[in-house]
């Protein structure tokens, strides 16, 4: 294996991250085709190269660099949503289907409040929601 990156000891621009995680990104293929990730005890001179160039790369992202963090939607409301749209309802229709105000149900919605009981019930019942997701992620 020929080294590339022997004398770097730290990432402090944006170029030399680019390259050092092209490097990181040879040294993964070449020694995945080759077998020598096969095992994740694994210690060897691949292992070890990519390890390095892993701390600087991530060392580098921590402190120059920032991520947005990726929101995910509650299954529950994606449950209602498909239930929306399968009833053809839109908001509204739903908050009286379900007998909340519209206001509620538009917090409930986008995360804002939690759903109620009494509301669980009903999402049950008029919308067909699995009660299984009901309680998990209400």
């Amino acid at each position: 294996m020929k080294k590339k990156l022997e004398h770097l000891e730290s990432i402090i621009d944006q170029p030399t991250y680019d390259e050092a995680m092209a490097y990181m990104h040879e040294l993964i293929d070449y020694a995945t085709q080759h077998g020598y990730l096969s095992n994740p005890e694994n210690d060897n001179e691949y292992t070890r190269e990519i390890g390095r160039i892993g701390i600087m790369c991530a060392d580098y992202e921590s402190i120059f660099m920032t991520f947005k963090h990726l929101k995910v939607k509650n299954p529950l409301i994606i449950s209602i949503e498909n239930e929306m749209k399968k009833n053809k309802l839109n908001q509204r229709q739903a908050a009286e289907l379900l007998e909340v105000k519209e206001n509620t149900f538009s917090q409930i919605m986008t995360g804002k409040r939690n759903v109620s009981m009494k509301l669980a019930k009903r999402l049950y019942q008029k919308l067909r929601i699995d009660p299984k997701t009901i309680l998990e992620f209400s």
